[in-house]
């Protein structure tokens, strides 16, 4: 079994390209930041996990994602290799995105505009006067939600 989960942020905005052809094909890549879980020497440090995501994942991430906005991925391993113009053979490895999600709400992402990492903020409380522990969307809003 082949499956890759990561919660990270863009390192910076996707580089989004077309394929050729009658049906091109977005093809996004991204490089997302992962915290590792332990500390040396009491630093903290990342990993730089290289990501592509096709078709309507990639217009996806092309639309709504950006630096410093932390996702979660799920996705597979892909390893590869090619010879570069000068002829050294180079190896290739990265996540072929089969599902992406956002991490956190808009409001804190915009806070953490351009930086990796960010302290823990509070759950938001909800403010449904039914008491279900729904929040109320507010009306017009339809046209900034990334689903219909």
């Amino acid at each position: 079994m082949n499956k890759v989960i990561l919660m990270g942020r863009l390192t910076r905005d996707p580089e989004v390209r077309y394929s050729q052809g009658e049906n091109s094909l977005a093809i996004a890549r991204y490089t997302l930041a992962v915290d590792r879980r332990f500390k040396r020497d009491g630093e903290a440090s990342a990993d730089f996990i290289n990501c592509v995501a096709f078709g309507k994942a990639a217009e996806h991430a092309e639309r709504f994602y950006r630096q410093g906005l932390k996702v979660v991925i799920a996705g597979r391993i892909q390893t590869g290799s090619y010879t570069n113009k000068d002829g050294v053979k180079v190896y290739t490895t990265e996540v072929v995105v089969e599902e992406q999600e956002f991490a956190e709400s808009k409001a804190v992402s915009d806070a953490n505009a351009g930086g990796y990492r960010q302290a823990p903020s509070p759950a938001p409380a909800p403010v449904s006067d039914a008491g279900d522990g729904f929040m109320n969307i507010p009306d017009g809003i339809d046209e900034e939600l990334p689903f219909n």
